[in-house]
């Protein structure tokens, strides 16, 4: 949505950094009126409603074209028009059945696929949702309840406790105000707001005097003026970013594409080359002979083409999904689940995915040093700073400030019971103040056990410590109350500032009796000020910091020993950062802020990317830029995020993987992937399954391409072998070693159950001691397609050696009829294929090896034999198939056939294991 003129002067350039009078002054609004309801109305027509635009939906016709957009499909379509043809050619007898089935692959594929895309909702319509329905403001000098959308800048808006902010708003006044914006931000604390401008380049994170549409209010309230609506706003502008996003192919998608263009030449060339060789030796060049021809070519495009191969991944794939969800890994996209596996480089967000997502007191120091929150020396603190605090434990989780619920988690750890002393007063807490002092009732249940007077009332204070430590007079030891010298508050401070140097968030607590008496009778309400604050005992500060999730740091380790480089990428402060990436073991803890990037040009930008190792500070076009920046380096990037700053991040990378738990509906709608628990330790768990998933893919892969090449060479070597192997009958016809209907037959039996059972092999642990794949890597490079061309030549010969001892004349003498040696000749090849599914399992290892670790795949090969043996044997489909029965000799020979397959099998596996040792 492109700015109107209006727009663009009501976006004034860095409100935080201009005094509010300023602000109100450029948007020709008043801090006490408000907008006038005309103003309203005539800036609402202008600027347009506070809402993002909905994305453009992809019809349901341009999607199902996308995902027959592939080159495989594409000599699918042509396999079907040639077999078409071919059957309009012979008289239309019968249904055109290769034409169906191959169809009806294509189809099948094509609606899995739908299926899959139909599932993902928009993300932009996602981050629409995040606007809160209504807003409180100020028009024509009257405070009113409207519909957020009804919002323009210069309203003047009202805040409090539990608000959803409907739009960016510069701070007029506050009180207390504490915003949560991790959503926007990562921050992982709610910050506290103030209305002192900042300077023009203060990160987003750090602009204390503005207040963000889709953050919530935790705490205060406040006044703003609105600075930004709609599409200008830092969620608009989030919004604009994953509409622009690129996605990128995985790296199964550009493997296919280049298997189907690799085998377009390869059929077309010997398509080409056998009818070509046909018509130059055969003397009749008749139609019908022509068209016999044609059909041959048909026949080695299907024996070619392994049909049912899109479609066999598409499950396999989706079997990988649901095998994944077991292990907390939700993927959206088929395609994604062996991206995953092929990351060289993940990107984590800190809060809640390396880290607890929970503010915990790790220490508490008194004047007596260093405590664990079990330690006896710790209890008074944490009692005392559970009373001066409004949060609590409710069933379904904590409610209030996560400092606050530190306190009250540290108590319940360390079994220590929390009185409940009547409340009488309370100073809340600002950011002005930086400290929060209850004043209760001193009754019998009171923690103090130094309380020297039990009518006294009790001034509880929690705060930055410095703002304590001014106000002490005494601090508290295990011996009694001394007094507070330089010295004391010196080596308090000091601790103070090793603290923070390890990157703890600390609080002060500090207690003092309130005399309560008036005229000798109780005050039961005694008041509390400013003044009151003063003469206080120091009893001791907390040290607390969100800890590194406990599985996280072994995770880390295993992603780093599998070759994988793991960058975190938050909105922290740099200290916090750097301390969890140390404790968690992140190689080369180099970090960078977002301010310090924004000074980067676009070389020195892509050489920070490649040696940094922890972004803190950043906003979201940091993080799409250097997603963008690894990439362009040819790294296949993982991105985790939780947040609607992570989301055009996670679109672009080239798998995002979104928090279950934490995340928001944006990130879920952006990601690819969403993890369940939010846990790192369930990122590398789905990098194990996406390598093992993209193993099995390739002997999947190795698999079907092989068979068919056997199909293939067993059909042109009896074209181009006939006089050799006596398939030349008298009147100078060829003999073709398997008719059109068996070659059918052969896909239909080794490329479903065999394949499909393949796919979900279990899963090797060697995976994770390799580094990842590179991604100019084929999966099918030289070495394979040589080892696929050299199965299926052995296939192919020992078929046609089988074919030529049946049948008169040729190499070997034999005495059987034509379909008596070409039934023995398919057999032969089925077998051979379903034997050739245990010698694609290891590349490198025999193949006796865990042979019975795959209870499906001996399912697979007992109903293929079976099959067989029902088309050997049964009346109808020896008809429908041109076979007849097989004696005992004729079974002697098949599996002769199958043990000299095996043999030479594994002494190719041995010759080439020894080639790469030496």
């Amino acid at each position: 949505m492109s700015p109107s003129p209006l727009t663009e002067t009501l976006a004034i350039p860095n409100p935080h950094a201009r005094q509010p009078d300023d602000v109100i002054s450029a948007l020709d609004t008043s801090a006490d009126t408000g907008l006038t309801e005309t103003q309203a109305s005539s800036r609402l027509k202008s600027h347009g409603r506070n809402e993002l635009a909905r994305a453009k939906t992809t019809p349901l016709w341009r999607r199902v074209l996308r995902l027959l957009n592939e080159p495989l499909t594409y000599l699918l379509f042509v396999a079907i028009i040639v077999s078409t043809f071919a059957w309009v050619a012979e008289g239309r007898q019968g249904a055109p059945i290769d034409a169906i089935v191959i169809a009806a692959v294509i189809i099948v594929n094509t609606a899995i696929g739908l299926v899959q895309e139909l599932k993902a909702a928009d993300a932009v319509a996602s981050l629409k949702q995040m606007t809160s329905l209504n807003a409180t403001v100020t028009r024509d000098g009257r405070t009113q309840v409207i519909d957020a959308t009804d919002l323009v800048p210069g309203d003047i808006l009202q805040l409090a406790e539990g608000d959803a902010v409907p739009a960016d708003a510069r701070l007029l006044s506050c009180n207390g105000l504490m915003v949560a914006e991790s959503a926007l931000t990562g921050e992982s604390v709610p910050v506290h707001k103030t209305v002192e401008a900042v300077t023009p380049d203060t990160p987003l994170a750090d602009r204390l005097t503005m207040v963000y549409s889709g953050t919530a209010i935790t705490q205060g309230s406040a006044r703003a003026v609105v600075t930004g609506t709609g599409a200008i706003s830092e969620i608009g502008q989030v919004a604009g970013m994953i509409s622009t996003a690129e996605t990128t192919s995985t790296p199964l998608q550009k493997e296919m594409a280049a298997v189907g263009k690799t085998l377009t030449i390869v059929v077309t060339a010997i398509a080409l080359a056998v009818m070509a060789t046909l018509y130059l030796v055969t003397a009749d060049h008749s139609v019908a002979s022509l068209v016999s021809i044609l059909l041959l070519g048909v026949s080695l495009a299907v024996a070619a083409v392994p049909e049912g191969l899109t479609a066999i991944v598409s499950v396999i794939l989706a079997m990988g999904v649901r095998r994944m969800a077991t292990h907390q890994a939700i993927v959206k996209k088929l395609d994604a689940v062996e991206s995953l596996g092929s990351a060289g480089v993940v990107c984590t967000d800190k809060t809640g995915t390396l880290t607890l997502n929970q503010m915990t007191i790790d220490r508490v120091i008194t004047a007596d040093g260093r405590f664990h929150i079990t330690d006896a020396q710790a209890a008074d603190t944490l009692i005392f700073g559970s009373i001066a605090s409004n949060a609590r434990l409710a069933a379904d989780g904590p409610i209030g400030d996560p400092t606050e619920v530190a306190f009250l988690i540290g108590c319940s750890d360390a079994g220590l019971s929390i009185p409940k002393p009547h409340r009488l007063d309370e100073l809340p807490f600002s950011s002005e103040r930086k400290r929060m002092s209850v004043l209760i009732a001193n009754h019998t249940n009171s923690a103090d056990t130094n309380t020297t007077d039990p009518d006294a009332a009790k001034l509880v204070m929690k705060g930055a410590p410095d703002v304590v430590l001014a106000r002490c007079t005494h601090v508290r030891t295990a011996d009694g109350d001394i007094e507070a010298t330089p010295e004391v508050l010196s080596r308090l401070e000091e601790e103070v500032t090793s603290l923070a140097g390890e990157a703890y968030r600390t609080l002060a607590v500090a207690v003092r009796e309130v005399s309560d008496t008036s005229g000798g009778e109780r005050n039961p309400a005694p008041n509390l000020d400013a003044e009151a604050e003063q003469g206080l005992t120091f009893v001791g500060l907390v040290a607390m910091i969100d800890p590194p999730r406990p599985e996280a740091k072994e995770a880390i380790a295993q992603a780093q020993r599998a070759g994988i480089r793991v960058i975190m990428i938050t909105g922290d402060h740099p200290l916090t950062a750097q301390r969890i990436a140390t404790d968690l073991g992140i190689n080369e803890p180099k970090i960078l802020t977002g301010a310090q990037l924004n000074e980067l040009d676009d070389e020195q930008f892509a050489e920070a990317v490649e040696t940094t190792a922890v972004f803190a500070r950043v906003d979201p076009s940091h993080k799409l830029r250097i997603v963008t920046s690894l990439q362009a380096h040819g790294h296949v990037v993982s991105m985790t995020g939780d947040g609607v700053n992570d989301a055009p991040a996670l679109k672009r990378a080239d798998i995002g993987v979104a928090m279950g738990i934490t995340g928001t509906r944006v990130s879920h709608d952006a990601a690819t992937m969403i993890l369940a628990d939010d846990n790192f330790a369930s990122i590398i768990k789905a990098v194990k399954l996406g390598r093992g998933i993209y193993a099995n893919l390739k002997k999947v892969l190795r698999y079907l391409l092989s068979s068919n090449m056997g199909e293939v060479l067993t059909v042109f070597g009896g074209v181009v072998l006939a006089g050799m192997l006596g398939l030349i009958q008298t009147d100078g016809t060829v003999i073709l070693p398997l008719v059109a209907t068996q070659i059918l037959w052969v896909n239909l039996v080794t490329d479903s159950a065999p394949a499909l059972a393949l796919g979900v092999d279990p899963v090797d642990d060697h995976v994770m001691t390799k580094p990842p794949r590179r991604p100019d890597q084929r999966a099918l490079d030289g070495r394979e397609w040589a080892r696929i061309l050299s199965t299926g030549f052995v296939m192919a010969v020992l078929s046609l050696l089988a074919l030529d001892a049946c049948l008169p004349g040729g190499l070997i003498e034999g005495n059987d009829d034509v379909a008596t040696g070409r039934t023995v000749a398919f057999t032969v090849l089925v077998i051979l294929q379903l034997v050739n599914t245990l010698s694609v399992r290891h590349a490198h290892r025999s193949m006796f090896i865990g042979m019975l670790s795959n209870h499906w795949l001996w399912l697979a090969l007992a109903v293929g034999l079976l099959l067989q043996l029902l088309v050997v044997y049964l009346p109808v489909l020896n008809a429908a198939f041109s076979t007849v029965p097989l004696d005992g000799q004729h079974w002697l020979l098949v599996i002769g056939c199958a043990v000299v397959f095996v043999i030479l099998e594994e002494l190719r596996r041995a010759v080439t294991t020894m080639a790469q040792r030496g």
